[in-house]
């Protein structure tokens, strides 16, 4: 009888077991960013609150660096269709298939941090309206730091809109080819994870990167000189998730995974020590033999910033549909 009864608890306990394996999901994330970004240790973050608050019936791996071979700016198709459950999104990459959305906010349409800052609620609200009608859930959103663009350059220092005309210039978005060509600028979009080999083999001369992110690709190790051109106009990332995969999930886990995002935006969206952490980065760059050049003149900055304000109409008429009016929306929240 004892064995017959400690062979059923056996039975029972593995059956539990089994049940329990089985509803428990065990999610991918797409992190397009290399490993040693701050955003990418935030993700990580991420990933270990939704374990703790879910106990454990929703794990999240996080996938660094393009590692899993699903390209940023083709998130608007994987992520729909379940490639992985959820992918991190950002508005510059969707260009091609998302002209509306990449029309929101692009590069120099915003002149100021603080005009940055102002403009963020509108942008999250805008984001989460046209990623809800592609079957992609927005789970939440992470800030960017506050970034100024420097020109970083391979052999040649590289300070006003004259010489860079003479140059080969890498960017990451359409909006800023077109910016730079309304500028005599010759620029092309070279991607996050084969910018130091088009550096290093002439690809390219120059290219547009945020001194304080520098380090994480080692840019100090392709490029000699650096100066300052403009502020970025950093839209927020945002934590997406396949809407397939979001609907498989418990009320109580889809709870868990906002909550911690919810957490991610809290701690990325602050911004009292931007400049500190900029001086910080070009100290660091500087000791590593990176020369900090003067800023770009008044003239050229105010030229890039002219030419954006140009780019982002253009685009916003161009994507058509309700571009026209997102645009507007932050422009009216900019009160210009």
């Amino acid at each position: 009888m004892t064995k017959v009864i400690r062979r059923s608890l056996s039975i029972a306990l593995f059956a539990g077991f089994v049940a329990s394996s089985a509803i428990a999901a065990d999610w991918k994330f797409n992190n397009g960013l290399p490993e040693g970004r701050g955003e990418s240790k935030q993700l990580e973050s991420f990933a270990a609150d939704v374990a703790d608050l879910t106990d454990g019936s929703l794990t999240i791996d996080v996938f660094h660096g393009g590692s899993l071979n699903l390209k940023d700016n083709d998130v608007a198709r994987w992520l729909p269709r379940g490639a992985v459950q959820m992918g991190l999104v950002w508005a510059n990459y969707l260009g091609r298939d998302v002209p509306a959305l990449n029309a929101v906010m692009i590069q120099g349409s915003v002149g100021s941090p603080e005009e940055l800052i102002t403009a963020l609620p509108e942008i999250q609200e805008i984001y989460a309206e046209v990623l809800g009608e592609m079957d992609i859930v927005p789970t939440g959103f992470m800030a960017l730091p506050l970034l100024k663009a420097s020109i970083f350059c391979r052999e040649k220092p590289v300070r006003t809109l004259e010489d860079l005309r003479t140059r080969k210039l890498r960017v990451w978005s359409n909006d800023q080819v077109e910016t730079f060509t309304k500028l005599g600028v010759s620029a092309q979009i070279v991607g996050q994870n084969d910018l130091y080999v088009a550096l290093q083999t002439g690809v390219v001369d120059c290219t547009v990167y945020p001194a304080l992110f520098a380090h994480t690709i080692s840019l100090n190790e392709v490029a000699k000189y650096a100066s300052y051109l403009y502020p970025v106009a950093g839209v927020p990332y945002v934590l997406g998730a396949s809407q397939g995969a979001w609907d498989g999930l418990t009320d109580a886990e889809r709870d868990a995974v906002s909550t911690a995002a919810a957490r991610v935006w809290e701690r990325t969206n602050e911004y009292s020590k931007a400049e500190e952490n900029e001086q910080a980065a070009r100290a660091k760059l500087t000791d590593q033999g990176v020369t900090f050049l003067d800023a770009f003149s008044d003239e050229d900055r105010a030229a890039f910033l002219d030419a954006a304000s140009s780019t982002w109409e253009e685009m916003a008429e161009d994507a058509g549909g309700k571009a026209p009016e997102y645009r507007q929306r932050i422009l009216d929240v900019l009160g210009r």
